[in-house]
Order: C-alpha cells, then structure tokens, then sequence
C-alpha cells in the first residue's frame, strides 16, 4: 500500500498544516488565500492517492480550458467569470503539487521540471489568448485603441521575463548553498506590496473580462504595477548574485 492510500484527508492536511512555508513577503493572495485553498487540494488529492505529476496535470487541464474559453468564447460577464475561475483553481492547483509530492514522497527532479515547463508555458499563453480573443471580435476593436492590443503582448514579454528572472535566481543561489527564502524581517506590508505581481490578481482580473474597455485600464494598470516591482525585483535579484560573485572571488 503507498504513503498516499494510507494518508487519510485529515492526517494529511495536519501534516501540511504543521509543515508551512515562510510567508514573508510573498504576495499576499498566495499567502492568505491560494496557499490555504491548496493545502486543503493536497490533502484531499493525497487522500485519493493522486500523485505529484497528476496533480500538476490537473493544475495544466483546468488553465488550458480556461485558456481555450478565453480565446474563443464569446466576450461577456459569463466568460470572464468562468476563466477566471478556471485559472485560479489552475493556481490552486499548482500550489498544490509540490505539497502533494511532501506528503506521498512522490516528487522527484522531472516533477519540479514538468512544473516549471508548465509555468512557463501557461504565463504568457494567459496574455496572447487575451491578445487573440481582442483580435477576433470587432466590437471589441472599435471599443478600444487598436494600440491597446499592444497590451498583452508586453505583458507576455514581462511575465515571462519576471519568471525566468525568478526561477534562475533561485537555482543559481541554491546550486551555491544559498537559501532563497524572503528574509525574515519582510513583514504583511511587503505582501501587500507586491500583490500586483500575484498571480491570483492576473486570474482574478478577467472577472472584467465583459467590459473591454474597464478591462483594458485594470490590465493596463496590472501591466504597469508588472513593469515597476518587476524591474526591482530583477535588480534585487542581480545585486544577489553579484554579491555572491564577490564572495567567491575573495575566497
């Protein structure tokens, strides 16, 4: 019998709820909201023997129909509520397969893999089925700047850069020996600053997704938030790794 059909739901989401991560500075929907949401997904997952990979497959399957419905469907209140959704129990979800693989001792080198190639296909597939959606209805070009369709298109590029800025960092600094965790002292004023960059907000966003142009000033907001903490975020991130440069240098 494996680890996962002896856990049951409650055992498991007590063993979750005891091994916490740090939530400092993380944005604080994924702190208070989607961290919380996924621990219950594990353990439910857990309980029912699903693995690490399969849970990743889930988290793909919903963002890809939601992906699906946002570039095809028609453009209404309806829409964006369902992609929303959609996208944010893919969120759910791919929190969840990293405590999914604690609790069964399913994870594994190509797990984490899978799961960053998933990552980095779903983050700017978001903003290019945008792109396409605003494309292919005409109302919805006339309602807005044809320069707005811009939009999406930047922010693909700056997702995109913000994630290979993050998940670089940090393999470099753990293939070294440094830990990559927020310091300690990043109290729930950092969360709040930084919960623009949240993916939840990204999900959460399409609930507009029926009034283009109220759409297009949140989104381009979102896009310009993106841009600013994105930028110091880099160069955080940059100073890190050429302070440990230095330190290799003088040993």
């Amino acid at each position: 019998m494996t680890v996962a059909q002896r856990l049951t739901y409650t055992d498991a989401y007590e063993q979750l709820r005891r091994a916490q991560k740090p939530g400092a500075g993380v944005p604080a929907y994924t702190r208070w909201v989607n961290r919380s949401l996924a621990r219950y997904a594990a353990a439910f997952l857990a309980s029912k023997g699903v693995s690490a990979d399969g849970t990743t497959a889930l988290s793909a399957t919903f963002s890809a129909v939601g992906l699906v419905l946002l570039a095809l469907g028609p453009i209404s209140w309806w829409t964006g509520v369902a992609v929303a959704v959609l996208f944010a129990i893919g969120y759910v979800l791919d929190s969840a397969d990293g405590q999914v693989a604690r609790l069964t001792g399913t994870g594994s080198p190509a797990g984490e893999w899978l799961d960053h190639v998933v990552d980095a296909i779903r983050t700017p597939a978001i903003h290019l089925c945008a792109l396409i959606s605003w494309y292919r209805h005409d109302p919805v070009r006339d309602d807005i700047s044809s320069w707005l369709l811009a939009l999406p298109v930047v922010f693909a590029l700056v997702a995109v850069g913000h994630f290979m800025s993050q998940i670089l960092a940090e393999q470099l600094l753990r293939a070294r020996g440094v830990r990559t965790n927020v310091a300690s002292d990043a109290g729930p004023i950092r969360s709040f600053v930084n919960l623009p960059m949240d993916a939840g907000v990204t999900c959460w966003v399409f609930v507009l997704w029926g009034a283009p142009g109220v759409f297009a000033v949140a989104y381009g907001l979102l896009l310009i938030a993106h841009i600013g903490i994105g930028a110091i975020s880099m160069r955080r991130k940059r100073r890190a790794l050429h302070a440990l440069k230095n330190q290799e240098t003088t040993t």
